[in-house]
Order: C-alpha cells, then structure tokens, then sequence
C-alpha cells in the first residue's frame, strides 16, 4: 500500500522567514559533469557511437580536399581523363560514405540527447518525491518546475552539441591543418595566429555573460511562481478583479528578462564579427602568400605551390575557421546551460532531511502517540520556536480534537507525525517506537491526512479514491465514501463512481472535495486520522454524521480533529487548546468550560452567533 500523506509544506510566509534566518551555508563541492552524466543510463552506446560517426564523416570531409588537389594538378592540369575518372569516383564515394555518417551521427545524437534529458527530468522528479517539508521549502514551487523544463532543456541542446559538434570541430581544425600544413609549412602557420586572438574573445564574452544567465533562470523561477500562482487563485483574482494588477506584476518579471537576455545577446554579438574578422584575414593571407608562391614556382608541384593546393588550403582555412565557429557556438550554448547545470545539480545532490535508519521499524503496534517535550524549528537558527515544551500523550483508538486561533501551530504539531518534519527536540512515538525508528513507507501507510484544502488529482473518482489503497475492491470504495457521507452525491452523478474528476477538483464543490479526500483516507485503513479542519465546507449535520461514522466503523483507530467549530470536537476524548505553539489546556468540553477562558470564549462566540 502507498503513502498518500498530502499535508502542506510551510506557507510562503515561513518559508520566506525560513530562508531569511538561515546563515549562508558553505557551498558543497560537487562534480557537476560526474552528477550530470548518472543520467545517461540505457543511452551510453549511443552517446558514444554519434561522436566515432562524427569521427569518419569529419575525417572524410577532410581527405576531399586533398583528392579534389589531386583532381585538379593530376587530372585536369594533366589533361588525364582517366585520372579525373579515378579522383572523380573516389570523390563520390568520400562524399557518399561522409554523408551516411552524418545521418547516422544525427540519429544517435537526437535519441542520446532526448534520452538523457528524459532521465534527467525523471532523476529531478523522482528527487523531489523523496524530499522531506524542509527540503521542499528551500526550493519554490516555480523553481522545481523551471528546473525540470527550462534547464533540462538546455542541457539537453548542450549535450548534442557536444557529442556532435564538440568533436567534430576539434577533428576537423586539427586533422585540417596537418592536412594544410603537408601542402604548405609557412601558410598553414596563418591559422595559428587566429587561435588565440578567438581564444582570448571567447573567454572575455564568458566571463560577462554568465552572471546574467545565472540571472536570468533565477527571474524565470520568480515568473512561474507568478504564474503558477495567478492560475491556482484565478477564481479570487477575478473576483476582486485583480487582472490588471496580476497582468503588470507578470509584465514587470518578463520585462526584466527581456532586458537580460538583450544585454546578455549584445555581448555575445561580439562573437559572429570576431569570427568573421579572423576568418577574412586569413583566406587573404591566404590568396596572397599562396598566389606569390604559385607565380613563383610557375604552378610547379616540385618547385612550390599549384593551383591545386592553393585550392585545397582555401578548402582547409573554411574547415578550420568553420569548425572554430562551431567551437564558438558550443561555447555559447555552455555558457547558456552551465547555469542550468548548477542548479539540476543543486537538486540532484539534495540530501533529504528525513531518512531511514540502518534497521527501520516495518510494524506500526497501534496508534499511540506519545510526544515527550517536544519543540520544533523549521531552521535551527530560527529565534522562536513553532512548537515548545509540547508534552502530549494519545491512546489508541482515542479522539482527540485540538482547536486554537490561527498561527497557534496546529498543523506544525500533526505534520511531525507521519514525519513530514522532524523533532528538533525530544522525542515522538508511535506505537511506542519514536518515528525516526521507522520504515517512511511502513509509517506514512499507518497515518492518514486529511487537510481544508486537500487535493483532487485528474481522474475518475474510483482512481482518487484508490490513492488511499490502489488494491480496494468497489465494494471497499462504497463502504469508505458512506463512512464519508459521499456516496450520496457520487451516485447522483450520472456516471457515479466513474465520473471524471478535473484537475484539483475544479467541478466538484469544497464540501463534495473534502468528503471525497476524507474517503480516501479511510480506504488507508490506518492507526491513526488526522482531519485538518476538513470539514470545514460541510454544514453540521453532515460533519456529526461523519464523526459518528467514525465512532462507529473504525473505533480502534486513534483519530485527532483540528477544527475552528467547537462543535466538531466538544464529544472528542480529549480537546487540546493551542496558542503561540504551545499547549496551554487540555481536558474534555465540559472541564475546559470551566478551567479555560480561552476555549470558554471561542465557545461563546459560537454559540451566539448560532443563537443570533
């Protein structure tokens, strides 16, 4: 059975204030190639065959030059048909063979490229399933997305760029000018001199550059929070028409981009004409000292330069600045990625703050909880703490409601059950073995959560039911959504258990929604229920008939109900009264009316506003 603990992370808020109390931490040293390269996985033959495909087709473009010379001095010069037959044919087949290499060095290229950015994605998705809340609120919501598209993206145009053009620039500009330097020792010293002057501009250009992409991808995650928040509170923008407001708010971010990437083109601009200067230089160097050398040898191979070599060279000087080119667009096109690079890895390498131990638990006894001065930080530097001095001890089977105003952290303290945060001091049991003892899986399949704004995932309502338990019958999903008091609206739909549920649960209504959540957890069968103020969308009648199926149909399990309603919690076992993290009362409805003035007022305030 999986888990389908669905609790919340920390708010924006905390986790502003979260990010605010940490102190620089000291960056870790990772091997970004080393981390990167884990994805490749099933597409190593392939990453490897495109660049030995390369390989030949690059050689062969290289010896064209050269029979092409020949042709020339040999055949035409000659006046030898049957030397131009020969050269000519083996020109075809050079051509021939260099070009069926290409295709396959493209064919295992794309499928390396979009295989290793498939595991990637999977790699950073799977990641983020494995992380603890705390490791969640260190990245938004915007962030993990831009990662898993943006970022992938890039690096997966920079890897077949790499493994294409990466080797085949180096082959061609080296192979090329052995090749020229044969035909010529003193012109073929011409394309030396062009190295460094590209060398030196391309890594100037680097150095400005990066910083604005680094940039650039941080302000792309600011614009998906942006949308991702605008497009789940769309309903309340529109009703307070915030459009405008929402439109500027986006257009200031993707102003600020536009402005990035202009200033981050303008630099690399430099790149082309850089080029193209040196490039030019060299082919009239080139014309030059190759036509003197030509006029004075009388186009005599013995005594110097022929019109045929002069040929070949100019072929080699458009190879080895072509493939200097190509070397100044992988350049480019790393400098884009090597900031996406950092920032997959930072996810990747992402150690989750909650983990088993050598020798985990695999057995909840019972639903028992036990917590023994337990106090809670979401950072430990944190001043303040969310929960202090807590000293708490639930029987299995028992009910326990807990109310308190807003901020008092009643969600913090049941949140570190299923241990979705840890303690950060004393001790929490279940079943009398602390939760840090235990199988994740085994204590997240024995706690049950359901919260206010619980989550509807695209799907059948049959298929969100089984979140709880993928393996239930019908009859088992039936019996959960009466214990829910959901199968009554489900079978007026016309499909009933087979109705088609949008995405969040956009056509079903908040009360329909939370029913639906509190069915699924019931199908977990679990030790303990946690209801998060869920049923808050509910009128009364329908949340006594839900707590009473529970009295009724699972009397063993411990159930704990956070409410606003005292009348959702006044026949609980015993009801914890919370403020400002700490449990100031606790007892049954009758003993808190008369020991505590805090639950008396909430009361009150009620009970008026029912009367009125």
């Amino acid at each position: 059975m999986t888990s389908t603990v669905t609790a919340a992370p920390a708010t924006a808020e905390q986790r502003e204030q979260l990010r605010s109390q940490q102190p620089p931490e000291a960056p870790k040293k990772v091997h970004v190639i080393s981390t990167l390269l884990k994805s490749l996985r099933e597409f190593k033959k392939e990453s490897i065959l495109a660049p030995l495909c390369v390989a030949v087709e690059s050689i062969l473009e290289i010896v064209i030059p050269t029979v092409m010379a020949l042709l020339i001095d040999e055949g035409i010069s000659g006046k030898s048909m049957p030397t131009i037959w020969r050269f000519g044919i083996v020109l075809l087949c050079s051509a021939a063979v260099s070009l069926l290499f290409g295709f396959l060095a493209g064919k295992f290229a794309a499928v390396s490229s979009s295989g290793f950015a498939r595991n990637l994605r999977h790699d950073l998705f799977d990641k983020v399933q494995s992380f603890s809340f705390t490791n969640i609120d260190h990245f938004s919501t915007g962030s993990i997305i831009t990662r898993l598209t943006t970022d992938a993206t890039n690096l997966q145009n920079a890897y077949q760029m790499i493994i294409r053009m990466g080797m085949r620039a180096p082959i061609m500009a080296v192979v090329a000018w052995i090749f020229a330097f044969r035909i010529n020792h003193s012109i073929s010293f011409i394309f030396l001199g062009a190295i460094p002057i590209l060398g030196v501009g391309l890594c100037v250009l680097a150095i400005l550059v990066h910083p604005i992409f680094e940039r650039v991808f941080h302000t792309y995650d600011e614009l998906n929070n942006v949308v991702d928040e605008n497009l789940q509170a769309v309903r309340v923008v529109k009703s307070f028409n915030r459009e405008k407001f929402e439109d500027s708010k986006f257009s200031h971010i993707s102003l600020r981009i536009y402005k990035d990437f202009v200033k981050a083109e303008k630099i690399m601009s430099f790149n082309a004409p850089l080029m193209q200067f040196c490039m030019y230089v060299s082919m009239i160097m080139i014309a030059w000292l190759g036509s003197q050398q030509i006029v004075a040898s009388g186009n005599n191979a013995a005594l110097g330069l022929t019109t045929g070599d002069l040929t070949a060279l100019v072929t080699y000087a458009m190879q080895i600045l072509m493939s200097m080119m190509m070397l100044s667009m992988i350049f480019t096109m790393v400098i884009i990625s090597r900031a996406s690079a950092n920032r997959i890895c930072e996810v990747l390498t992402e150690e989750s703050t909650v983990t088993n131990n050598d020798a985990p638990v695999t057995t909840v006894k019972d639903g028992s909880i036990d917590f023994d001065n337990v106090t809670f930080r979401y950072s430990n530097s944190s001043e303040k703490p969310v929960l202090a001095d807590i000293d708490l001890h639930i029987k299995p089977g028992q009910t326990i409601g807990i109310v308190g105003g807003t901020g008092s952290s009643k969600s913090s303290l049941v949140q570190l059950i299923p241990r979705l945060y840890d303690v950060s001091k004393g001790s929490l049991k279940v079943g009398g073995v602390n939760v840090r003892d235990y199988d994740l899986v085994t204590l997240r399949d024995q706690v049950a959560m359901v919260l206010q704004k619980n989550i509807l995932f695209s799907g059948t309502i049959k298929e969100n039911l089984r979140w709880g338990n993928p393996n239930a019958t019908d009859e088992e999903l039936i019996e959960a959504a009466k214990q829910a008091q959901a199968d009554g609206f489900i079978n007026e739909f016309p499909k009933g258990y087979d109705t088609y549920i949008e995405q969040g649960g956009t056509n079903v209504s908040g009360g329909q929604r939370q029913r639906l959540c509190i069915a699924r957890a019931l199908l977990k069968k679990p030790q303990i229920l946690i209801l998060d103020d869920s049923t808050s969308a509910v009128d009364t009648k329908t949340d006594q008939l839900i707590r009473n199926a529970f009295r009724n149909s699972i009397p063993d399990t411990t159930k704990i109900i956070i409410a606003q309603r005292v009348a959702s919690v006044q026949d609980s076992d015993s009801i914890i009264v919370m403020d400002e993290g700490r449990i100031i009362a606790q007892g049954t409805h009758d003993e808190l009316l008369e020991s505590c003035d805090e639950y008396r007022e909430i009361y009150e305030s009620q009970t008026q506003k029912a009367g009125a």
